[in-house]
């Protein structure tokens, strides 16, 4: 079966392995997958990625962060889905939890979190908030 929402399953299973304490999880691989990691990298949510093959398919390995016990990410929710695309300029980007979680954004310039985005002056669509 085909997924139609392929970064909203990404972002799934790391809310799932993160509820089931795992130290890891495997999801398939995507460019853009890929650079969303890597704003969550850069923000201190997850411990890094890899690259790993998963059958025939290239895979991501995406290794969990936890800090004290908890786990560093609260919450993680998909913002723009396939039926409503949510776009926002670099004015109007949305503030998660006043400043204290990310909101992930797709634009011109790449895969940026929403002060990246600010700080460059650009707007693109918002892909998920993070905190």
């Amino acid at each position: 079966m085909a997924l139609t929402d392929p970064l909203g399953d990404m972002l799934t299973r790391i809310r799932n392995g993160q509820r089931a304490r795992k130290d890891s999880v495997l999801t398939p691989g995507s460019k853009l997958r890929a650079r969303v990691l890597d704003v969550l990298q850069r923000e201190g949510y997850i411990r890094g990625y890899s690259e790993e093959q998963m059958g025939p398919a290239a895979g991501i390995r995406i290794e969990l962060k936890y800090f004290e016990g908890q786990p560093a990410i609260k919450h993680v929710a998909r913002v723009s889905k396939p039926g409503r695309r949510v776009y926002s300029a670099s004015t109007e980007l949305p503030r998660v939890m006043n400043g204290l979680g990310i909101t992930i954004v797709s634009t011109p310039r790449g895969v940026l979190s929403d002060a990246e985005a600010r700080e460059q002056n650009v707007g693109g669509e918002v892909l998920a908030e993070v905190f």
